[in-house]
């Protein structure tokens, strides 16, 4: 994998782009982690596995975040910090 700063991936971001387009690994250093650049194939949501698997629609997915968000915000969650406590969990 080429790995650039972000002050040179700046200068050449176009190229970048399509180096990433035409399959090769680049990554950019961001502090002390390597963000790897990855072309996605983008779909349209008949195409998507929620469509074609569960017959969602856009809508329905929406009121589905919304719900979730909601829920999330009047609940209580205990989050993991990278060391598992049983008792918290309990």
């Amino acid at each position: 994998m080429k790995t650039l700063t972000i002050a040179s991936a700046r200068k050449s971001l176009s190229s970048l782009l399509n180096r990433v387009k035409n399959g090769e690994d680049i990554g950019i250093i961001a502090g002390d982690r390597v963000v790897q650049l990855k072309a996605v194939e983008v779909v349209a949501w008949e195409d998507s596995y929620l469509w074609q698997e569960y017959n969602v629609t856009p809508g329905e997915w929406q009121r589905f975040n919304r719900r979730l968000k909601t829920r999330r915000a009047k609940s209580d969650y205990t989050e993991f910090n990278g060391r598992f406590n049983a008792h918290a969990f309990a």
